[in-house]
């Protein structure tokens, strides 16, 4: 079998650790990201715009009403992300009813807080504040409050049911292999039998390290050795019955063998390299793989050479990153991007994982 070579260790920094795992679980989205309040300022505002024209008795909105209703409405909803963000880990360990208790009554108080401020400002003398309006405030970010968290608890609830569909279809995608192949391994093995006993038997190992591999359902995440390991054995198989057609180089950065990947995420992308790229061609090709880290991102690059006239093959290729794609959006989400391209007569695809450690 060839070998490969990862010679130094990257820090051991779990990817699932107790704060992380409970804080995923929670269904108010993190508030820490640029995104989240993003979101958040521009649905407030929105709802300022409304607020503004139907205030308006002449003309289609009162924009003196809009400007201090807009800026008291952003500096409320700035403060009441922040700590709620603050207090995120201590929110996702409590109950559903208590943690929307303790988020209505953050932004209550915020609301509040900010209703006397700007009552004082407009109405500098002392001793009158207006106790009506600061009431109507209260009882109106009450009510946007309770419909947004009941908005984010579905969607969160939604999120979980189709991670559990996703996890079925993963234990299924993980369970297949491609028929073709088997046929093509068993062929191998029983014509070197009779004449190089040893090497058949290594190929019989190998092929029940991939069996092995695609009935594990159990794991979502594994490092990165295994399954680099995982297609040095099916590329030990498909050298025996390819020969000097199939040529393979491996550029695999120093300190990624604890990267945390799906398994059977890599080796469908070798196999499709392998039976789309170098099968069809008589001459053979090289199959080309590289890792490497950049910044808070590890990339993987398998690439071979393009066959002509390969309608149906791309057919299959597309169905095989589509599921990849699926399983990697499952488990990380939008950081994890999966890309294919065509550079002349060289086929490539491209897989970008956060950068997270997996132990053995």
């Amino acid at each position: 079998m060839r070998e490969y070579s990862i010679l130094t260790r990257t820090k051991e920094t779990p990817l699932h650790g107790d704060k992380a795992a409970t804080t995923q679980d929670f269904f108010v989205p993190d508030l820490c990201r640029v995104r989240s309040v993003f979101m958040l300022l521009i649905t407030s505002e929105l709802l300022v715009l409304v607020l503004a024209i139907v205030q308006a008795s002449d003309g289609w909105i009162d924009w003196n009403y809009f400007a201090l209703l807009s800026l008291f409405v952003q500096w409320t909803t700035l403060t009441s992300a922040a700590l709620i963000c603050l207090l995120r880990h201590r929110l996702a360990r409590i109950s559903v009813p208590r943690a929307t208790l303790a988020i209505a009554t953050i932004v209550m108080l915020d609301v509040l807080a900010f209703s006397l401020f700007a009552d004082n400002v407009l109405h500098p003398q002392p001793g009158i504040i207006d106790w009506l309006a600061i009431a109507k405030k209260l009882l109106l970010a009450l009510l946007i409050v309770l419909m947004v968290l009941r908005y984010f608890y579905l969607q969160h609830q939604w999120q979980q049911q189709r991670e559990a569909e996703m996890q079925a279809h993963l234990a299924a995608l993980q369970a297949r292999i491609q028929p073709h192949f088997l046929f093509n391994s068993m062929n191998t093995i029983a014509s070197l039998i009779a004449t190089d006993p040893e090497q058949a038997e290594e190929a019989v190992l190998d092929l029940s390290e991939l069996f092995r591999a695609s009935l594990r359902t159990g794991d979502q995440l594994i490092p990165l050795a295994k399954e680099l390991e995982l297609c040095q054995r099916y590329l030990a198989i498909e050298a025996l019955r390819l020969g000097p057609r199939l040529k393979l180089e491996w550029h695999i950065a120093e300190g990624l063998e604890r990267q945390a990947i799906p398994p059977l995420t890599l080796q469908p992308l070798v196999e499709n390299a392998v039976y789309h790229g170098i099968q069809p061609r008589p001459e053979g090709g090289t199959v080309r793989i590289e890792a490497e880290a950049r910044g808070n991102f590890v990339y993987l690059l398998v690439q071979n050479p393009k066959p002509d006239g390969n309608g149906s093959l791309h057919n299959g290729n597309r169905m095989a990153l589509s599921n990849i794609q699926a399983r990697l959006q499952a488990l990380f989400g939008d950081p994890a991007v999966l890309k294919h391209s065509h550079q002349g007569d060289v086929y490539t695809v491209t897989l970008r994982l956060p950068k997270t450690t997996q132990h053995p």
